[in-house]
């Protein structure tokens, strides 16, 4: 018993080391780089700023170019915001149909799923196919983006779910009336709300840190997301590290909050559908 206690320990005081290693340092050497001047922070030393220009620093960094940063976040929200609500919508949709409706469409279904997780994304003829709906270089053209590529991994966590729902919940629904959308806004989506939480969480903070669609497929100043700004303070010849510690910072905040208050909601619904299914 005392030597599993002591395993335990062990195990526990690892885990907690990593942990500072992995999450901590890296997070306090940016919010410590954040704060130095110019000077101070071209060194890129783990070190207390001798004057700090926190403040300085974060004005400089919302203000440059015409308030950037600001666009940028406008533009980092509505497209997260929008791409989740139609990701959920339509995840939720196919999981619910697939796991219920067993037709000789299933596997091909399931197949084009995992397609979806394992196939890469073809940039140039998504450009052509953008251009030829001109919607290249537009934030709706982006959001499809986004939601094709979250859709896949959504519909196996949705699907999963969907399994732990009794099928008699919706027989008692069809007895009473209600239709197919009504049986599934109003009975099956609220159960889901685990499953919904999670997508929510994860595919939100994916959209959010998105660099490389938002690079290929909604190039210009006018439609730059958060992630884009960090070029705005690196080049070939001068870096301005401070400022881009700043602007790290204020692009981790949003996610770290979302993991930190639902941490517990993601962890139920990564394994709700793990036992039956």
């Amino acid at each position: 018993m005392k030597r599993e206690q002591v395993r335990r320990w062990g195990l526990g005081i690892v885990a907690v080391i990593a942990s500072i290693i992995v999450f901590i340092v890296p997070f306090a050497f940016i919010v410590l780089q954040a704060g130095k001047t110019q000077k101070a922070a071209s060194t890129l030393s783990f070190s207390i700023p001798d004057q700090w220009s926190f403040w300085d620093n974060l004005v400089t960094v919302v203000t440059q170019n015409d308030f950037i940063v600001v666009r940028a976040f406008l533009n980092s929200v509505v497209l997260t915001v929008v791409s989740v609500t139609i990701m959920v919508v339509l995840a939720a949709m196919v999981g619910y149909v697939v796991q219920r409706r067993r037709s000789r469409w299933n596997p091909i279904v399931n197949i084009l799923v995992l397609a979806g997780l394992i196939v890469p994304p073809a940039v140039v003829p998504t450009v052509w196919v953008l251009q030829s709906l001109e919607l290249f270089a537009t934030l709706p053209g982006l959001i499809f983006i986004e939601v094709t590529f979250g859709l896949a991994f959504s519909i196996l966590l949705f699907k999963s779910f969907v399994s732990t729902v009794p099928r008699s919940l919706d027989e008692a629904a069809i007895i009473d009336g209600a239709g197919p959308l009504t049986l599934f806004f109003r009975v099956i989506l609220p159960l889901l709300r685990p499953t919904v939480i999670t997508v929510i969480v994860v595919q939100a903070v994916v959209v959010f840190n998105d660099f490389t669609n938002p690079l290929y497929f909604l190039p210009g100043d006018k439609n730059a997301t958060v992630q884009l700004t960090l070029y705005k303070f690196m080049s070939q010849t001068s870096s301005q590290w401070n400022l881009l510690f700043m602007d790290v910072l204020l692009i981790t905040i949003p996610p770290l909050v979302m993991y930190i208050f639902f941490n517990r909601q993601i962890v139920a619904g990564m394994t709700s559908g793990a036992v039956k299914g």
